[in-house]
């Protein structure tokens, strides 16, 4: 299923032909096809869509709030209705298998429209603290920078809150995986989204990105992707004074600690380490095991590695499908051989194809062992199904190892919670996940140190998109 309007920018209400005439051929990853082709804009069609949305915020931001949620509980609406046409997207552009693209993927998108709208009506947008009234409004035209790796899950959690806030948009995707993108456009326009509060420009991060970031109409620039390109992001937002919220990259600790269930919490974290092919900032991909049980965790490490089925994303037995691009592609096989060079102990995997694949962008589950915190595959985001397991000493090295990186964008701890508690207390990241936890659409998402900077999901993600209003005097 590929979306009628790939080559197309939706802008001020309409379906337009971009003022570029670039094009780029969006892969599948399985295959190595060129399934469509996607406009890419330059800095004229930026500057179309930045102005559509700048002539509409005035009208937009005093609109009621309840319009505004239900406008977006619409979007809800025409979202499910359209759920399998996500999902199977998704797995094209992107190498999803098909079952994870409809309970992650997709559902992802769904989870956090729903989460923001219940937190809009719940959140307290008024009130009064003295004589002065405290008020949440819209911080202005935004720009939107999503990436390929968890399309709907970004994009929802940008654009939902951002409507519901009284703010305009322009959305650039990622153009890796633009269908997705331009599916929730025609959703957006589906359930009556008013002319210039959302538009849509497809292009690249040098030129479409630069000039969102950088344009004087925008007031917010919200991005998520590579630490490299926030750091590019935000040097274009700093001469104009705009806000910046960024969820960047991320190498996360996992803590197993000795009283936990080695076997369980080994499996647990193998599977959170190659979910999403690897390809998820939150990964847990440095496993802290005490070194008395390092050995041990190995095995339990390479039996879960062995039941990952790795294969054709349309097949609903596959688990795990490929990287997204040729280019993402040799840049893991280049760090796999890098960690062998250095001298970990490869406990499986390694650099290749699995055996019998030919062809698409399919890599080999791999773990390494006796891996130390100065190794580039414990310092560097890998961004693939490539776990370092490290040996601890006690509890406060484990602590040091764990906080001995540029990032923090999440941790795991496994083990009693009454134990664990204490030391998710130490750990220097934005979010501390205790024994695996279901997914929690509510908590606030984002990173410390190089991992970026304000909070998504839900009134977190709402409260990035207001400024606060002080009006002294209202109760006098």
């Amino acid at each position: 299923m590929i979306p009628a309007n790939m080559t197309k920018f939706y802008i001020n209400g309409a379906w337009v032909d971009p003022i570029s005439t670039n094009r780029m051929g969006v892969e599948n990853p399985a295959t190595e096809e060129i399934v469509a082709e996607v406009a890419l804009g330059n800095q004229a069609d930026a500057d179309a869509a930045i102005m559509a949305a700048r002539a509409a915020f005035d009208a937009w931001t005093v609109t009621p709030l309840a319009d505004r949620i239900a406008l977006v509980q619409r979007i809800l609406d025409e979202y499910n209705a359209r759920y399998e046409d996500f999902a199977q997207v998704m797995s094209t552009e992107m190498g999803a298998p098909i079952e994870w693209a409809r309970g992650a993927q997709a559902w992802a998108g769904q989870v956090h429209i729903e989460s923001t709208i219940k937190a809009a009506k719940e959140m307290q947008w008024e009130y009064m603290r003295g004589d002065t009234r405290i008020v949440h409004e819209g911080v202005g035209v935004c720009a939107l920078i999503t990436p390929w790796n968890w399309p709907m899950n970004q994009i929802a959690c940008k654009v939902a809150p951002a409507l519901i806030a009284g703010c305009t948009m322009v959305l650039k995707p990622s153009e890796i995986a633009p269908m997705s993108g331009v599916l929730f456009a025609e959703v957006c326009h589906a359930a009556g989204v008013p002319a210039g509060v959302f538009n849509l420009v497809n292009g690249t991060g040098p030129e479409v990105g630069a000039r969102m970031s950088s344009h004087p109409e925008v007031d917010m620039v919200s991005f998520t992707g590579s630490t490299r390109a926030g750091i590019a992001i935000a040097a274009a937002a700093a001469p104009t004074v705009k806000r910046v919220a960024q969820e960047l990259g991320g190498k996360s600790p996992n803590i197993i600690l000795p009283t936990a269930d080695l076997a369980a919490a080994v499996k647990a974290g193998v599977e959170g380490c190659f979910g999403n092919t690897g390809q998820s900032c939150d990964a847990p991909t440095r496993m802290l095991v005490h070194r008395s049980q390092h050995d041990a965790a190995l095995v339990h490490a390479r039996e879960a590695a062995e039941a990952v089925v790795v294969g054709d994303p349309r097949d609903t037995a596959t688990t795990m499908g490929p990287l997204v691009s040729k280019m993402h592609f040799d840049k893991v096989q280049g760090l796999i051989a890098k960690a062998i060079d250095e001298g970990t102990e490869l406990v499986c995997g390694g650099v290749g194809r699995p055996v019998g694949v030919n062809r698409g962008w399919f890599v080999r589950p791999t773990i390494f062992g006796n891996v130390t915190n100065d190794m580039t595959i414990a310092r560097e985001e890998i961004f693939g199904p490539v776990l370092a397991i490290l040996p601890y000493d006690d509890i406060d090295h484990a602590v040091t190892i764990a906080n001995d990186t540029p990032y923090g964008l999440a941790a795991f701890i496994a083990g009693p919670v009454e134990e664990a508690k204490p030391i998710a207390r130490r750990l220097r990241a934005g979010t501390v996940n205790l024994n695996y936890p279901a997914w929690d659409t509510f908590a606030p998402f984002g990173g410390y140190k190089q991992s970026g900077n304000g909070r998504e999901y839900a009134d977190w993600a709402i409260h990035d998109f207001c400024e606060v209003k002080g009006i002294v005097g209202w109760g006098a």
